[in-house]
Formats: structure tokens, sequence, C-alpha cells
């Protein structure tokens, strides 16, 4: 008979929950009502379904980068509500209603804006802190799900993908409005193809990569000891200006001729794009290593089977366990496996900075409550652990022969 699944700790959090949503969704339809009146209302429903689009590439992109210890969906939720929400009508605020400045220049690749000095340097200036303040409320609040580069990735892409996706509602509904206005005769002439090919197709992750600096900041401050409080204070900044600066550039390069937005589009947007995911590949691979290395010191402890530290250490026998663990015992199984994963992920991570003297004075008690935490599960999650790295040996050396 399989072991009992250890029950789903359901402690009430109605209460703060209501603290974060509802503020946000005051924020969200004062922000949509704004940008209706904007646009209109026909353009409105044109801007958010053409926004929605790139949405699922995007959430696919960052679960990628946070697969080996993905966030609590909450606090992705919080990131992209903050960016959609609280940082757009923030933005709308300080800049002046965009919308004076970006209204009826989207039609061509190389827009005349009336006030570059807006477009240049207080739109980077405001938006990039106002989307930031999203990626320090999780590093000041949520620092377990806070443990590096990849959480800073995450949380700031979420957060400018929100941020992006308010405002792609604004631009392709005014384009939309201004083709309703003029009548182009051809798609070149349309305002809301051009906007949709830019703003879509061309650059859907303008706003994660821009944001993206900031948040390689507060991952590498978030490396450090605390007491190291200089370097934990000035690189998230370091990381806000850069992003500052490289949002300040692309907004530079659509006033351009058509050649000049091409040149900075492929010497510096995808050369950094490019960069972000070398960053974030080569980030998984040392977590991964580190839970490898780390893991076998509580295996020689008793509290993992020797096994194990291999099979956590790998995302294809991770995914196997899971995939046993829903033949096995349906989702609550999934829940148990991902609990234990997570768990011991941290743990891995947690004590290679305690190795290197920057886990802080609480490292003891935070290391019993995750070795607690990988107890409650191990009844379920070790066997199939095990199964898994036993499974996965198999199908590789079944490879080989071959």
């Amino acid at each position: 008979m399989p072991p009992a699944l250890p029950p789903r700790d359901r402690a009430p959090r109605l209460r703060p929950l209501a603290g974060i949503v509802g503020p946000l969704a005051v924020c969200g339809v004062v922000a949509a009502v704004l940008v209706g009146r904007e646009t209109g209302w026909a353009g409105f429903g044109v801007g958010f379904g053409l926004a929605l689009l790139p949405l699922p590439l995007l959430v696919l992109t960052f679960r990628w980068i946070d697969a080996v210890l993905p966030k609590p969906p909450r606090t992705l939720a919080f990131a992209f509500g903050w960016g959609a929400c609280v940082a757009t009508l923030i933005a709308l605020f300080a800049n002046g209603l965009l919308v004076r400045v970006l209204t009826g220049s989207s039609a061509t690749l190389a827009p005349s804006h009336a006030d570059t000095l807006e477009m240049t340097v207080i739109a980077p200036v405001v938006e990039e802190t106002v989307k930031a303040i999203a990626v320090l409320l999780v590093f000041l609040h949520r620092p377990e799900a806070f443990n590096g580069v990849l959480a800073g990735l995450v949380t700031a892409g979420m957060s400018a993908a929100g941020f992006a996706f308010t405002e792609n509602i604004l631009y392709l509904g005014s384009a939309f409005d201004q083709d309703l206005e003029w009548g182009p005769e051809t798609a070149l002439d349309s305002a809301t193809v051009v906007t949709f090919v830019v703003r879509i197709v061309l650059a859907p992750f303008a706003h994660p990569v821009f944001t993206a600096l900031t948040g390689i900041g507060f991952g590498f401050a978030a490396m450090l000891a605390p007491d190291r409080r200089a370097p934990r204070f000035g690189l998230p900044l370091l990381g806000l200006a850069a992003a500052m600066l490289l949002h300040s550039v692309w907004n530079a390069s659509t006033s351009l001729p058509f050649l000049g937005f091409a040149a900075v589009y492929a010497l510096v947007m995808v050369p950094v794009f490019a960069a972000l995911c070398w960053l974030a590949s080569t980030a998984r691979d040392r977590q991964l290593r580190l839970v490898r290395r780390t893991l076998p010191v509580y295996a020689s402890a008793g509290w993992l089977s020797p096994e194990e530290p291999a099979a956590l250490g790998s995302l294809g026998a991770r995914a196997a366990s899971r995939r046993l663990a829903r033949r096995r015992y349906g989702p609550a199984g999934v829940r148990a496996v991902a609990e234990y994963q997570a768990a011991a992920t941290t743990l891995a991570l947690l004590r290679e900075r305690a190795d290197r003297g920057a886990a802080g004075l609480d490292f003891h008690a935070r290391e019993r409550a995750l070795l607690g935490r990988l107890w409650r599960q191990r009844a379920v999650a070790g066997p199939l652990t095990v199964a898994s790295a036993q499974e996965t040996r198999a199908a590789m050396a079944a490879e080989r022969a071959a």
C-alpha cells in the first residue's frame, strides 16, 4: 500500500491576500478607464485582444528560467499585477499620460515625437523605477523566494510583462482608433498593423529585457552576506541605471530613420537579449550543479537516499518523478514532489551560501525549517525521486546502446 500523502498546509491567507489583490484591482480599474478614455472603447477591446498574444510566450520563457526553483504563483501574480496595474497607473500620471506623446506617431517605424526629452529621459526613468518597485518588494518581504540571479530575472520579467501588457493596449488601441479616423487604404498604411509588428512581433521582450537588468542587480545583491550593505544597496541601483539607459536608447531609436532603428535593434537589443538568455541558462546549470554537489552532505546524515542528490540535480529526473507522482497519486502527489524538490533545492543553495559565509545569522533556523519541509514529504517523494533516477539511468543506457 503506498504511503499516505501529507496534509496540505491550509493556513488562512484570505486577509493578506485581500490586502494585496484589492489595491491592485483598484489601480487596474483606474488604469483601464484612463486608457479606455484615450483609445476609445472599441480601440481598448482591440488593443486588449492583441496585447494578450505575446503573454503565453513570455510566461513560458519565465517558467523555463524558473524551472529549477519555481517561485510561488502568488509571487509571480503579484509582480505581473504590479506592472500591469500599479506601475502603469503611476507612469501614466508621472509622464503626463504617455498617450499624449505616443498617439499619432505609431503608424511608422520612425515616429516623430513632439517631446524627445520625455521619451528618452523622463519615461525611461519613471517606468523603470516603478517596475523595479515590485522587485524591491519581493526582495525585502519574500527573501525565501529571492535567492539569486534567476529570481531577479523572473520577478523583474513578470513585472515588466505586466507593464508591457497594459502599455500595448494603449499603443494598439490608439493605433486602431487612428485607423478608424483616417481609414488607411492598405495594410502598410495601417497604424494598427505597423504598431502590432513593432511591439508584438519584433519587440515582445523589450520591457522584460530592460527591467531584467534591474533584476540582475537585485539577484546578485541577494547572494551577498547581509552585512555587506554597500554592495547590496549599490548593485540594484547599478542595474536600475543600466535598465534606464537601455530603455532610453530603445525609445530614441524609434525616432530614427528605419536603418537607424534596425541598427539599434540588431546591434543593441538582440545582443543584450542573447546575453540574458546565456546568463539565465548558465545560472540554471549552476543551481543544478550546486544541488548535486551540496546535497550529499544531507544524504550522508540520513536526510536523503544516496541516489537522490543526483536525481534532484537533473531536470530530466525531476520531471520523471513528477510524472510518476501523477500516475500514482494524482495532482496531490505532484504537489508533494514539487514541494520536496523546492525544499531540497533551497536547502542546497542555502548551504552553499553558508559555505561562503553569506548565509546570515539565521542559517541554522532556516536549515531546520527546510529539513522539516523535506521530511514531511519524504515518505511519498523520496521513493519517487529514487525511481526517477533509476528510470533516467535506464533511458540513458538504452540511448547509448542504440
